[in-house]
């Protein structure tokens, strides 16, 4: 697995720590995904835990958080072994300046390495400029579907 440190321009990229977690719930409420702190800090202590996972962080020289993306191996029987993209998000005053894509090259990188045939992602239909950002970076949309959801008590 790929665990070093990758360094890009005045940028850097590394796995996610829990000292990143309030800049990750920050990040999260850009795409309205309002999460506490301790939310996040659960989840990422979890995954961190689980070698099919892996939290990336693009971070400043100096340390600051300015992007993220969540990839998972899932084993299935009816496609071969995709990594899943679960997130990503690069803060709004930094887009457009490549490290979103360097954040999907480091999971694409993290998949390989796993043994993944393939990167899945879903993105909200109503995120136009997204679909435009994956396009760009070598993606296809291959399906529309609904999602549903059912609380478990």
């Amino acid at each position: 697995m790929i665990n070093e440190l990758t360094v890009v321009g005045q940028f850097k990229i590394r796995q996610a720590e829990i000292k990143d977690v309030e800049i990750i719930a920050s990040l999260c409420e850009q795409l309205e995904y309002f999460v506490t702190n301790q939310q996040i800090e659960q989840r990422l202590t979890k995954i961190k835990n689980n070698d099919a996972h892996i939290v990336y962080v693009a971070t400043l020289e100096d340390e600051y958080v300015i992007g993220w993306a969540h990839a998972h191996i899932c084993d299935s029987i009816v496609i071969p072994t995709p990594a899943i993209l679960l997130g990503l998000v690069v803060d709004k005053d930094c887009r457009h300046s490549g490290i979103g894509r360097f954040l999907m090259h480091q999971i694409e990188q993290w998949a390989s390495l796993a043994g993944c045939d393939n990167v899945l992602l879903r993105s909200n239909i109503k995120r136009k400029e997204a679909h435009s950002f994956y396009e760009k970076i070598g993606y296809t949309n291959i399906k529309q579907s609904l999602t549903f959801h059912k609380q478990l008590l």
